[in-house]
């Protein structure tokens, strides 16, 4: 499967909630897509149905292929401590999300755009590796000619909503750190993570 490039808005409204953040045009119609969203009756799902849709909207949420999700599960799976948490934090270190957080970019897919088209530097070295997973420590920054940009600038100039206690960040030297793992509870995203476990051990 490639990479969703679709409206967010449609997708968002399939899992019911605002996966890709503050969505206006979500909260007017927060029924499914379709010409009998509003209508149609929906069937009881099963176990394997609801597990199955909780893995779709992560995946989405974080814009993660199948292959890297469940490569990212064995490696949270091989750790000890608990599975769930674990790929939520993995998925949390990822580059392009570390990126948005800091307010670099407005959401994970223009993080990833960033990324991909170098205007980050971690530790001091260009990488264009949005799935590149950052360790405790790790100072991400905004490339010297970068920091001009308008969609940069704008970003990270514009009114924050929420700091992140597990992310530093300097907006005057365009500059962060990616202090610790975050804990389970302090992540705010909706999601049942022992959905995706089920899932996977079956």
């Amino acid at each position: 499967m490639a990479r969703y490039t679709g409206p967010t808005t449609k997708k968002a409204r399939v899992f019911g909630e605002p996966i890709y953040g503050p969505d206006k045009a979500f909260d007017k119609r927060k029924y499914p897509p379709g010409q009998h969203g509003l209508t149609k009756r929906r069937k009881q799902r099963s176990d394997y149905a609801i597990q199955l849709n909780e893995k779709q909207k992560v995946k989405y949420t974080y814009g993660v292929l199948e292959r890297q999700f469940r490569r990212l599960f064995e490696h949270a799976a091989a750790k000890s401590g608990v599975t769930g948490e674990i790929l939520l934090q993995m998925l949390e270190s990822r580059l392009d999300n570390v990126v948005y957080r800091m307010g670099i970019a407005k959401s994970r897919r223009a993080a990833r755009q960033l990324v991909s088209h170098k205007h980050i530097l971690v530790d001091g070295v260009l990488t264009n590796i949005p799935s590149m997973l950052l360790r405790p420590g790790s100072v991400v920054a905004v490339r010297g000619k970068s920091k001009g940009i308008d969609v940069i600038h704008g970003s990270v100039h514009a009114k924050r909503d929420r700091m992140y206690g597990w992310i530093e960040w300097n907006p005057e030297k365009m500059e962060g750190r990616y202090l610790a793992h975050p804990e389970r509870e302090k992540i705010p995203e909706n999601i049942n993570e022992q959905l995706i476990v089920e899932l996977y051990s079956k």
